[in-house]
């Protein structure tokens, strides 16, 4: 078995397009500024073998994926834009934990932090070109079961 990040990354962006909370959904780390309304994009944060769900024979690891919802911060009314982005992530975080095996393409989201940092989101701001975005960074990590073979 190997990472199958395109079948991982579909599922995960399917859960946040289906929300209808989002002006567009991307898979990877934005490289300038998103446009106008909510963005959500996905993509990885790193990956590492568990020991303590690895065996003689393969490996087992943890894919930690990033999302990050961004909203321009002189969005009006601002009182509402935190409102916006806690909504986006609260669906997010609700959808990861309701498809808790992503449709049993991994053997779970680390939803409570069973093999490092849990489910959870980071909120702050982000500055891309002139434009300041209200952000929330989401950790979403994911268990993947005997990914690579170990040979003696």
């Amino acid at each position: 078995m190997a990472l199958d990040l395109t079948t991982y990354r579909a599922h995960a962006l399917s859960h946040a397009q289906a929300l209808g909370l989002f002006e567009r959904v991307v898979g990877h780390e934005p490289v300038s500024a998103p446009d106008s309304g909510l963005t959500y994009a996905l993509w990885v944060k790193g990956v590492r073998p568990i020991p303590a769900r690895s065996g003689l024979d393969s490996a087992s690891a943890r894919l930690e994926l990033n999302g990050r919802v961004f909203l321009p911060a002189d969005t009006e009314p601002q009182d509402d834009v935190d409102v916006a982005v806690t909504t986006a992530v609260d669906g997010l975080m609700g959808a990861y934990s309701g498809d808790f095996e992503l449709g049993g393409t991994i053997a779970n989201v680390d939803l409570l932090g069973a093999h490092g940092p849990g489910l959870g989101a980071d909120f702050g701001y982000a500055r891309f070109d002139n434009t300041t975005f209200r952000v929330a960074t989401l950790t979403i990590p994911l268990i993947v079961n005997d990914v690579w073979n170990e040979v003696a």
